[in-house]
């Protein structure tokens, strides 16, 4: 075991408690609710299970509840921040990572309450603060989301 959580077969597994204190978001803005198969400085996988008591699905959309594609494309950014951080270590807790761009973005499937959504992330590149990672988002083994986005890790 490390500063960051579980070292597992796969990787380091993050929980909860410790995702809170490594990136800023709270509830209802918190996307992930587990970070496993932490590779520093080149993978990640994020665990978002997706609940109908969730205030989006109020208007997005009564009669058929989907999550919106954009909190997917959120999900996998929460889940590069923790690797970034992880990756940083413990002086980079807290830090904010900021959205500098969205290069492509597809969304293939809807998800529902009831979904587990996995966020598979990978780092492309960083220079200096800025980071670049591809992500896909996969409920089962149906990919629901992919994209490129790239960010910049500041202090607050």
């Amino acid at each position: 075991m490390d500063d960051f959580g579980k070292v597992q077969d796969k990787g380091i597994v993050i929980e909860a408690d410790r995702i809170r204190d490594m990136i800023p978001h709270r509830y209802p803005f918190l996307m992930v609710d587990r970070v496993v198969d932490v590779h520093l400085d080149d993978r990640a996988v994020g665990v978002k299970n997706v609940t109908c008591n969730e205030p989006h699905f109020q208007g997005h959309f009564p009669s058929m509840a989907v999550m919106p594609g954009v909190l997917v494309i959120e999900a996998m950014a929460q889940t590069a921040g923790v690797l970034v951080v992880a990756t940083l270590g413990p002086s980079a807790e807290g830090k904010l990572v900021y959205f500098m761009g969205i290069d492509t973005a597809r969304f293939r499937k809807p998800v529902v309450p009831g979904n587990q959504l996995l966020l598979h992330v990978n780092k492309e590149r960083n220079r200096g603060n800025v980071w670049k990672f591809s992500g896909r988002g996969m409920v089962g083994d149906t990919v629901v989301a992919d994209a490129t986005f790239s960010a910049m890790i500041l202090d607050n």
